[in-house]
């Protein structure tokens, strides 16, 4: 796809149902690694994804932001949307005032969507990592980002004419600005989001990864699994 294409959660999850479903077909394993909690859910439920607006609706309303903030059209919203979405989130109010303006019907909330009946039965984990530890981390992978040339990769893509999708990456805007700080930022930011999302999903696993190596965590991950599977094999079975 070229990076001035948009791309959607919904076109995601036929992809990644189509996937899914061929290689359990085939006798083999997916692994979903993610990732944001909509894309995710995306996968593995059944959800119920809004339809596209059309692109005069959506260039207005990007184009309003742009010149009046988030902050400013969070006010329009229906007072039952608004009460959803944080002010200064840019995308999320974008998107629900997109939806408003469009007629649409607004989704019924991110704990709604997860709780949705799945696709595949999963065995769900969720990796956790002491605070400092994370943010090291963090700082590290995005100094290694901007050596390796992201900043100008950022910046060639907008200057391409980078999508809505595209510039919505997370980080992108303050690579294009060289604002490394505000990078780290949103990654730090994002991370606390993941770990809140994960700590408060039902059934899920999770797996203290601190001082640890990537093959330990594995073979618990693969010992959850193998576990699962016994718990299934073990389960009588009704005709």
């Amino acid at each position: 796809m070229e990076v001035s294409g948009e791309f959607s959660a919904g076109q995601f999850a036929a992809l990644a149902r189509a996937e899914i479903d061929q290689l359990l077909a085939e006798g083999q394993r997916p692994i979903v690694v993610g990732g944001t909690g909509l894309y995710l859910r995306a996968a593995l439920a059944d959800l119920e994804l809004r339809p596209p607006v059309p692109a005069e609706v959506r260039g207005e309303v990007e184009r309003e932001i742009a010149a009046r903030g988030p902050e400013a059209l969070h006010v329009e919203l229906d007072p039952d949307v608004a009460a959803t979405v944080h002010p200064r989130d840019r995308k999320r109010v974008a998107r629900a005032l997109e939806l408003q303006r469009a007629g649409i019907a607004p989704p019924h909330g991110s704990e709604q969507l997860w709780t949705a009946k799945l696709r595949r039965p999963p065995v769900l984990v969720g990796l956790t990592i002491d605070r400092d530890e994370l943010r090291r981390r963090i700082e590290t992978r995005v100094d290694e980002m901007v050596a390796a040339g992201a900043a100008e990769e950022a910046q060639r893509a907008a200057d391409a004419g980078a999508s809505r999708t595209a510039r919505a990456a997370l980080g992108f805007q303050e690579l294009c600005a060289g604002d490394l700080d505000g990078v780290k930022r949103a990654h730090r930011a994002y991370a606390r989001r993941q770990l809140t999302w994960l700590r408060r999903m039902p059934g899920v696993e999770l797996i203290d990864r601190t001082g640890r190596d990537d093959g330990s965590v594995a073979e618990q991950i693969v010992a959850a699994l193998s576990a699962s599977e016994a718990r299934d094999q073990a389960e009588p079975t009704i005709e």
